[in-house]
Parts: structure tokens; C-alpha cells; sequence
């Protein structure tokens, strides 16, 4: 009678030399990979929290879905039983793939359109009535302005967020986290609480709870440009605790950024402007002034987007305030056009009466009338 075969401190029979390795690879499926969490990789692992965000966008058999970091499908297979198609936009290649995987060979991955690369570098998103995303978080800020600008508007968006972030979305004048998000994402959409989803529904689990909101863009959208709005906002919040008097007569990059849009505004309307330079002591009153730059004590509080979204025209110009600052002989003396403009916003300002506000205490129709009459005197943002 043979000897059964002995089993090793595993329990792994010495009889079958591929039990082992058969051992090690079940092990191995059940971790495919390590998440990247730098990129905001937390798989939504309770299918009970999944079918509910999917429930929430009310999805007809006609939607086109675009998804934002599908990760490995648990939203998007409840997706694709509801949805006519799933766009869904994936930067991580591992990612991709067992995403590819899971639905190859199925009827669904034909209704499955999958692009490899970051949603906030794609020039244009394509057509979509719905976005369903558990949103990296690292991309929370760009994603939602980038959905918040797309024309023609999705028929609405439920989105996963870092709770935090969510309450900025609903924050209101004079909140510590009110700030450009706030007042952009109300101009342009009606803004709903979903849900709160703890972190252990994720694997790896994230440092922070997280909440679902549902942006439902508003129909008929807002007559005004959606650049000319933000661009305005960007600057009225970079310093959200400073009088707008120091936003905007108190910051060099802002004043010159005003006056090239105004010449450009000019030239397009055949207007005539004199673009002589000013006497010098006309010149030396318009130079900024440290005291109204610096009046404003500012607590330290930045939004969360500010720092990544800096307009532009302030990153330009850091390093020729810097020269100018250090008595630059070179500097480019004011000029009549730059007077205009100055005189310019310092009428809107005062005439609107918001000269002394500062922007966490501005709503939504202080901001507008901000708007209009800039661009009653030429002045444009965009």
C-alpha cells in the first residue's frame, strides 16, 4: 500500500510540485497590483455604495456616460446595464487593461469606448449626457471646472469627492471655505448632496471620508461667457481677504493684463486711443502702491484651488515685478492707455460700490454686476 504523501508546514502535499506555485498565483490574483495612491487610486470596493451613485444619475437607455477613472469597472458594469455606452477615461495603462480585461468577450464591451490618457489634458471632451466619476481626488479642482465649462452641458454629473472639497461646493459668502469653487460651480449648476461614504468602502482606504454630490448643470445655461466670468473670478479670489480695490488697482500683472485686453478690445471696434506716455509725475501716482497692496492683512487662508490655478498672468509676471521692485532703469514707464484703464476700474469699482468688499463676502449677483460693468467700459477678463 503507498505511503500518502507528506504534506510541508503549509499543507502544501510534497506529492504535487505545481501546488505551490498554484497556491502563490491565487494569492497573487486577488492583488493584482499595488494602487497607485499618488494619482488617487482607492477602488470602490461596497457594490451597495456603487448601484446607489449609479441609481443617483438617473440614467435613460439612451446616455452616453462619460466615466472618470474607472479603475478596475465595479461602476462601470452597473453603468453599462443602464447606459446606451460607457466613454471611460483611464490614466494608468495597468489600470486600462484590467478594465479591458474584465468585459472581453462580453456583449458590453462593445458599448465600451476606452481612452488611455488624463481627462484635464484632452483639448475637448466628447459628447456625453452623463459623468458618473470616483474622482481622483488630485484632479477634483480641474476636473469640475473643465465639466462646469463644457458647452453643450451634460444633462448632469454625480461625482465622488474628498469631503472637503464637496463643501466648498456649497459654501456661501462669509463661509471659511467659500471661494472661486463655490460661486462657479452655483453660477452654473444647482449643486445636490448625495451621500457620505466613509473610507473603509475603499480598497486601499483614502486618509479622508468622502461625500457624492450631483451637479445639475442649469438649463438654459447662463447668458454670460464662461471665461470672462472665471477669468474675473481668479483674480477677485487670489487673495480672497483683500478689498478689491488691492485685487485689482493694487496688483501690477492684473492692471497690465486689463490694459493689453483694452487695446485688443479697441483695435477690434476701430476705437481710436491715445497711446502717448504720461508726464513723470502723473506716472510716479499710478505706480502701485505698497500700502494699498499690502493694507489688507490676509489670515492665511487660500483656497484649495488657488495655488494650481493661478491665472497666468500673474505667474509671468513674478519675475518683472521683481526687477521692478529692485529699481530695474530699464522699466517700462506708464503710458495714457494705462491711465485710462486705471481710471476705468476705479469708476466701476466705486460706482458698483464694492470698492472696499472683499471677495469671501461678495455672492453671486455682486460678482455679475462686477462683470457687467467692466465690460460696459471695455474691460475684459478673457
Amino acid at each position: 500500500m503507498a505511503k500518502p504523501a507528506r504534506k510541508n508546514s503549509h499543507g502544501v502535499s510534497k506529492a504535487d510540485p505545481y501546488a505551490g506555485a498554484a497556491a502563490r498565483k491565487g494569492k497573487m490574483s486577488n492583488n493584482i497590483f499595488k494602487m497607485n495612491t499618488d494619482i488617487g487610486q482607492h477602488i470602490l470596493k461596497n457594490p451597495g455604495v456603487a448601484q446607489a451613485i449609479v441609481d443617483k444619475a438617473d440614467l435613460k437607455q439612451s446616455d452616453i456616460v462619460l466615466e472618470v477613472g474607472p479603475g478596475t469597472g465595479n461602476l462601470t458594469t452597473r453603468i453599462l446595464e443602464k447606459a446606451k455606452k460607457v466613454i471611460a477615461v483611464e490614466q494608468d495603462p495597468r489600470m486600462a487593461a484590467e478594465l479591458t480585461k474584465r468585459f472581453q468577450g462580453t456583449p458590453a464591451a462593445k458599448r465600451l469606448e476606452l481612452n488611455l490618457g488624463d481627462v484635464i489634458k484632452m483639448p475637448q471632451l466628447p459628447y456625453f449626457d452623463v459623468c458618473i466619476s470616483n474622482t481622483p481626488y488630485q484632479i477634483s479642482s480641474p476636473l469640475t471646472f473643465k465639466l462646469l465649462a463644457t458647452s453643450p452641458s451634460p444633462r448632469t454629473c454625480v461625482l465622488m469627492f474628498q469631503r472637503e472639497f464637496a463643501m466648498r461646493l456649497f459654501a456661501k459668502p462669509g463661509d471659511k471655505l467659500y471661494s472661486r469653487l463655490s460661486v462657479n460651480a452655483q453660477m452654473w449648476a444647482k449643486v445636490d448632496h448625495v451621500m457620505k461614504v466613509g473610507k473603509n468602502n475603499f480598497n486601499p482606504p483614502p486618509q479622508v471620508e468622502s461625500n457624492v454630490v450631483r451637479l445639475t448643470p442649469k438649463n438654459p445655461r447662463p447668458q454670460i461667457s464662461y471665461d470672462e466670468w472665471d477669468g474675473l473670478l481668479r483674480i477677485a479670489f487670489v487673495r480672497k481677504n483683500r478689498v478689491l480695490r488691492a485685487a485689482f488697482i493694487g496688483t501690477n500683472s492684473v492692471m497690465d493684463m486689463l490694459e493689453a485686453n483694452y487695446r485688443t478690445f479697441c483695435a477690434q471696434n476701430d476705437i481710436q486711443v491715445d497711446d502717448g506716455p504720461l508726464d513723470d509725475a502723473t506716472a510716479e501716482t499710478m505706480d502701485v502702491d505698497d500700502d494699498v497692496a499690502n493694507e489688507d492683512e490676509w489670515d492665511g487662508i487660500m483656497d484649495v484651488d488657488d495655488e494650481d490655478d493661478l491665472p497666468d498672468f500673474f505667474k509671468e509676471e513674478q519675475a518683472k515685478q521683481a526687477a521692478k521692485r529692485q529699481g530695474n532703469p530699464n522699466r517700462k514707464k506708464k503710458g495714457k492707455v494705462a491711465e485710462l484703464v486705471r481710471s476705468k476700474v476705479l469708476k466701476v469699482l466705486e460706482e458698483t460700490e464694492l470698492i472696499e468688499k472683499r471677495a469671501r463676502l461678495c455672492d453671486e449677483g455682486d460678482f455679475l454686476k462686477l462683470l457687467y460693468a467692466f465690460n460696459t467700459e471695455g474691460l475684459h477678463f478673457a
